[in-house]
Parts: structure tokens; C-alpha cells; sequence
């Protein structure tokens, strides 16, 4: 007998069956794991984003972060120099724990010691990739040279760029910056190399948009040697000041790369999955000595090499649309140390305390589920400068670095409220001897799990005596 099933009667099975199959990627999208983007510009300017009052250089791609998350108008970095704050960054530890203070040497120079980013200590990429996250890094690394150094040695399934402090933007490779390697394989530098660091975050993550990916894109702008093309240059011809016109338009080249970059996350339907994270690895350098590139702190005070606010306070934004509220102003203290620790924890990652993290996972805070600070403290340790938070107190020693280095000179321990004197313009230490007392002890207390300045493999050690400049 003929069945009495119609065609849609008898194909609806097959459909069912297979609808499930044909949904199933996007439910796993939704519910897997959040990339993680951590983008870096190296040597930027607190006064140099438009947010934070920017006229002269348009920076609308930084810009979109605070628009569509959380600025800090109080982000920090643990250090006033270049490969110091990204070793805590690429820890979750402050550098002072393991004695990475200063900068390697340039690739050129001699480094006996092989000062470098302790092989001991576990990486940001490590514990990605113990998540099941595809892990790359982009631009600069100024972590160490040599094979046991290398990103691809210490958690990176993918590098591209160079191993050193800073770079031509124009030549792969030269005796003095080095080369551009993929993997570590010296590779030709084909095009503008902010622009090429952004074709290989793209690609990135077009190749790997199916899994959690930890992308660490480390642009060398606007660091020295500045270096623009010619039609970024005409761009800013009314600029009068001619470092201040090369380091617009070195900057302009980095706002417009990172545009780039977002876009191809929401061309991939990846914005909603992605936490992305920026901020720049120290303030903008300024001050004799620090190889100036034409940036500016405005409001704050000093820049790169110091411990004023101008060397450690920096443009900071965490952006995750529909998970983290947008176009909101945190000013709240926080600091980098705090981007492991809440990337692990958006990864569903168990934070062991033998990891002896020493950032805030800030998700509770930027959700709302926290209304307390993030932070009771934060400390600096840079050579002989130190410097402690707390709430809108600053207790800070710092180099005041002059035209002739013969005369510059460390300064004896001031004392700010920078609620109101965010500029560090009057010293209250003679009428607050009491706060500037309990700040010192604080930092004390907090410098004995320190160790010495020294080169990685002397990083037994352990931390040196406290300042005698104490406050009187």
C-alpha cells in the first residue's frame, strides 16, 4: 500500500535531524571561551589620545575603545621603562619580584649576564595555551635573545617581528636594531611596519577564528627611531614643531593600524567574543636622556625613566561589548599586573595562589558585582626611585633628570594628594609627616619580597636593604 506521508511529511525527519548539527557552531561560539587581544604602544603619551584631550593628533581607533568599554583614567604600569612593565605584563607578576628593573642591552651590545625575562617565571602565553588558547605575538618583544628567550620558547605557538627594544619601521633588519624574524627565521619588512604588524594580526585571526586565540600585538610606535611615510607626514605639515609632527604622524599610522584590527573583528563576528585590552608600556618620553620622540603628559607631570605620574600612568582601556559596560570612566587605580589575572579569569581559569600573581582580577569591579577599589596600594621600585599609592595619596622619590646628567639629581621622598594636585605641583610632605610615614612603611613592607636589580641568572637573590632617604 502507498503511504500516505506527503513529501514534507517524510524529508521533516531529515531536517530535524540535521538542524542541530547546522546550529551547533554557533552555539559553541557563543558559549566558548573569550579571545583575548592585548594590544601595547610602547613610549605613548598620556595627553596624546583624544579622550584625554588630544587636539592635534586624531586618535578615533584608541578612541572607539573608551567608547565601547571602560577607560582608566588612573591605569598605570608597574615601571618607566620599556622591557621592565612588559615583563610584569607578561607575567602577572611585578617585575621587582624577580629582578627584571632595567632594559636589556641593544641587540648590538654586549650582555654577558644575559639579562632577559627569567626562565623561571611562567608566561602570559604559557597559561593561555594551558586554557587551549592558540597563542601570538606581534612587534616587539625586548624580553632576552637567545633560543631559551625566544616568544616561541616561552608560550607562543606564532611570532612576528623583533627580539629587541626598538626597530626601524622601514628596514627588515640593520646593525643596530636587528632583524624582523617570523619564527626565527629572518624574514624581508614589506611595507610600513606599524601597517604590516596590522596585516598579521588580521590574518592571525582570520586563521584562527574558530578557537579561543590570545593575541599579543606589540607595536614599536611611537617609540624612536620616528619614522613616517611621506603621505603620513603631509598629513600633520601644520604641526610647527618637527619631532612633534614625525611623532603625529608615527602615532596617526598606529590609531589607523589598530582601526584595522577591529574592523576585521567584527568582519569575523568576533567583537562580542573578544576582550581586548590597550594601554601603553610606560608614559610618553619626554625628558633628557630618554631619547625624547615629541610626546606629551599633559596634565601630568615628568615622563618616561621617571616615577611622576608622567612616567607611570598611562592611556588604558578594556573593551568586551555586551559583557563589560560601555563609554564608561574608571577612576579607580588600576594597573597592568591586573590584565593576566581577569584574562584568566573571563577563561574560566582557577587562579592557584602558588602562582603568586599580584594582579586583581577586575571583572567583579568593571561588572558592578565590586563597588570597592581594585587596589588598597600599589608600589613602584625603579632603581633608586620607589614610589607607593594609596587612595589619592603618592609618596615618590624620583630622578630629576637635567639637560647636563652631571646635575641631575634623586630627590628626597615627596608627598602628593593627586585627587587634587594630579600634576604633582605641591609637596605636602611638611604638613602630612605622619601619612608620608605610614606610605614609606608600607612600601618597606611590601619591598621585602623584592629582589636585587640583576641579571636573570643571579635571580636568586635576594631584595636590598630599604632606602635610607626616608621622610623626616
Amino acid at each position: 500500500m502507498q503511504s500516505a506521508l506527503t513529501p514534507m511529511t517524510r524529508i521533516l525527519p531529515l531536517i530535524l535531524a540535521v538542524w542541530p548539527l547546522a546550529t551547533l557552531p554557533a552555539a559553541e561560539t557563543i558559549a566558548r571561551k573569550p579571545n583575548i587581544l592585548l594590544i601595547l604602544a610602547d613610549d605613548f603619551g598620556y595627553g596624546d589620545v583624544g579622550v584625554h584631550g588630544c587636539t592635534d593628533i586624531p586618535t578615533p581607533n584608541i578612541d572607539a575603545f573608551a567608547r565601547s568599554g571602560i577607560r582608566f583614567s588612573s591605569g598605570y604600569v608597574t615601571g618607566p621603562l620599556c622591557s621592565p612593565t612588559r615583563a610584569a605584563v607578561m607575567t602577572g607578576r611585578h617585575q621587582c619580584r624577580f629582578g627584571h628593573e632595567f632594559n636589556p642591552p641593544a641587540v648590538t651590545e654586549p650582555n654577558p649576564g644575559n639579562l632577559a625575562l627569567d626562565l623561571r617565571e611562567t608566561t602570559f602565553a604559557d597559561r593561555m595555551k594551558s586554557a587551549g588558547y592558540v597563542t601570538g605575538a606581534l612587534g616587539k618583544w625586548h624580553l632576552g635573545e637567545g633560543e631559551s628567550y625566544h616568544p616561541l620558547s616561552r608560550g607562543f605557538d606564532e611570532f612576528f617581528g623583533f627580539t629587541g627594544g626598538a626597530h626601524s619601521y622601514f628596514k627588515a633588519g640593520d646593525k643596530r636594531y636587528g632583524p624582523i624574524v617570523r619564527g626565527r627565521q629572518s624574514v624581508e619588512l614589506k611595507g610600513y611596519l606599524t601597517d604590516v604588524l596590522a596585516d598579521e594580526a588580521n590574518d592571525f585571526m582570520e586563521r584562527h577564528r574558530a578557537k579561543p586565540f590570545f593575541l599579543y600585538l606589540a607595536f614599536n610606535a611611537p617609540h624612536t627611531p620616528m619614522e613616517a611615510p611621506p603621505e603620513a607626514l603631509a598629513r600633520f605639515s601644520s604641526i610647527e614643531d618637527p619631532k612633534r609632527r614625525v611623532y603625529a604622524a608615527v602615532t596617526w599610522k598606529m590609531d589607523e593600524a589598530i582601526g584595522r584590527v577591529t574592523r576585521k573583528l567584527r568582519e569575523l563576528e568576533l567583537e562580542d567574543q573578544t576582550l581586548v585590552f590597550f594601554l601603553s608600556d610606560n608614559g610618553g618620553s619626554l625628558v633628557q636622556g630618554a631619547a625624547p620622540n615629541g610626546a606629551t603628559n599633559t596634565p601630568l607631570r615628568g615622563g618616561k625613566t621617571q616615577l611622576l605620574e608622567g612616567g607611570i600612568r598611562v592611556p588604558f582601556m578594556v573593551s568586551w561589548p555586551g559583557v563589560l559596560p560601555a563609554g564608561k570612566v574608571d577612576d579607580r587605580p588600576v594597573i597592568q599586573l591586573d590584565i593576566v589575572t581577569t584574562a584568566l579569569a573571563a577563561a574560566g581559569v582557577e587562579i592557584d595562589p602558588a602562582w603568586k600573581l599580584d594582579g586583581t582580577d577586575l571583572l567583579p569591579y568593571l561588572t558592578g558585582k565590586n563597588a570597592g577599589q581594585p587596589h588598597d596600594s600599589l608600589f613602584w621600585r625603579h632603581g633608586g626611585q620607589w614610589a607607593v599609592r594609596q587612595g589619592p595619596w603618592k609618596l615618590v622619590r624620583w630622578l630629576d633628570r637635567r639637560d647636563n646628567d652631571a646635575e641631575s639629581r634623586m630627590t628626597e621622598p615627596e608627598l602628593y594628594n593627586l585627587t587634587e594636585d594630579i600634576g604633582e605641583q605641591h609637596n605636602l610632605i611638611a604638613t602630612q609627616p605622619e601619612k608620608a610615614r605610614a606610605l614609606q612603611a608600607a612600601w618597606d613592607d611590601w619591598n621585602k619580597d623584592n629582589i636585587a636589580p640583576v641579571r636573570a641568572k643571579d635571580a636568586h637573590k635576594k631584595a636590598p636593604p630599604t632606602t635610607k632617604q626616608k621622610p623626616k
